[in-house]
């Protein structure tokens, strides 16, 4: 993941997206590009096996479906006007929303708790977060991870982040740097995060940090504009995403790695059947129904969002945090879904 990005080129990016427009259904075909990055759930399993692109094609759209290796790359597009839908964690969210892109969460992918860990690499001397200082630490800038590393180091460790040598590395990244010995630990999430634990030790997750601080998540967001102009799209989309929760909850026993789900997954991200469903029972998927409620869409998203922005300006990644993050939550599609 790319080093947070100036206001101004988000500024500018979303200048080149006003003048760009995005086609509406009107058109002899309707492509929207949705951006999405290596994380295990029942939206990519929706993606293999080809439900959301039957929703979207009856109500009048094609997707073209764009796999981006980092979320900053995603703000990057979703910034620029070329991809009005796409996957971005709660500090990516929180980041770029301040900064001036106008996107909207609509969706809660997952809810990030043991998914997301701090892994150190057998020989490194890590034995526990104490022995951080000194040590080639390489976690996706901007990212989920990121933002709970700092959050660690600052609120709950009390280590200087200045101590530790913090790398920037998108996840494939960080696999070949573990593999080749240049790190001592890695904060990442699966599939790369099952990788580094079958040799490595964890010595801190985000379900602990975020009970200490703010929990973190993963979310789709769509562009206001194409939001508005598309509701079929937007209807459809979700609905279908809906069902697919659904049914991973009601029959999640049956997602085992030998499951045509499982293989969908891996054959979208790459990674392994087993340690697919191992990150599956790492998270929760909340269903249309806790979608819409207080705790995530309709209050908990936006206070995650609020808290995650505070904390990025006081590191002095964003200039500033918004007083406050509701225009950017948008708990409609949800709820329409879980009628």
């Amino acid at each position: 993941m790319t080093s947070m990005d100036r206001a101004g080129t988000f500024l500018a990016a979303i200048a080149l997206a006003a003048g760009l427009g995005l086609a509406g259904p009107a058109g002899a075909e309707t492509t929207v590009v949705v951006g999405y990055q290596q994380i295990v759930g029942p939206f990519i399993a929706a993606i293999a096996d080809g439900r959301l692109d039957a929703a979207a094609e009856k109500a009048g759209y094609k997707i073209d479906w764009r796999q981006f290796s980092s979320g900053g790359d995603i703000s990057t597009a979703l910034a620029s006007g070329n991809v009005p839908v796409g996957v971005l964690g709660s500090t990516g969210i929180a980041a770029a929303t301040t900064r001036g892109v106008e996107f909207e969460l609509f969706w809660i992918l997952d809810n990030i708790g043991k998914a997301e860990a701090l892994v150190a690499r057998k020989g490194s001397g890590i034995e526990s977060t104490a022995d951080l200082t000194g040590k080639n630490v390489a976690v996706p800038f901007v990212s989920t991870s990121h933002f709970h590393l700092l959050v660690g180091m600052d609120q709950v460790w009390k280590i200087d982040p200045r101590g530790v040598n913090i790398l920037n590395m998108k996840p494939p990244q960080i696999l070949a740097a573990w593999q080749r010995g240049d790190i001592d630990a890695a904060y990442v999430w699966p599939p790369v995060l099952t990788e580094l634990m079958k040799e490595g030790k964890v010595i801190a997750d985000s379900e602990v940090i975020g009970a200490a601080s703010v929990p973190i998540f993963d979310g789709l967001v769509a562009d206001k504009d194409f939001a508005a102009r598309n509701p079929a799209f937007m209807e459809a989309f979700t609905s279908t995403l809906a069902e697919a929760y659904a049914d991973y909850n009601a029959n999640k026993a049956a997602w085992t790695a030998d499951s045509p789900q499982v293989a969908g997954i891996v054959k979208m991200i790459g990674g392994d059947p087993a340690g697919t469903v191992e990150a599956l029972n790492m998270l929760t998927f909340p269903d249309a129904a806790e979608q819409a409620s207080e705790r995530w869409l309709t209050g908990g998203a936006e206070r995650a969002l609020g808290e995650s922005a505070r904390f990025l300006a006081e590191q002095k990644q964003i200039d500033r945090s918004l007083d406050d993050y509701a225009p950017f939550v948008n708990a409609s599609y949800a709820s329409a879904a879980a009628q």
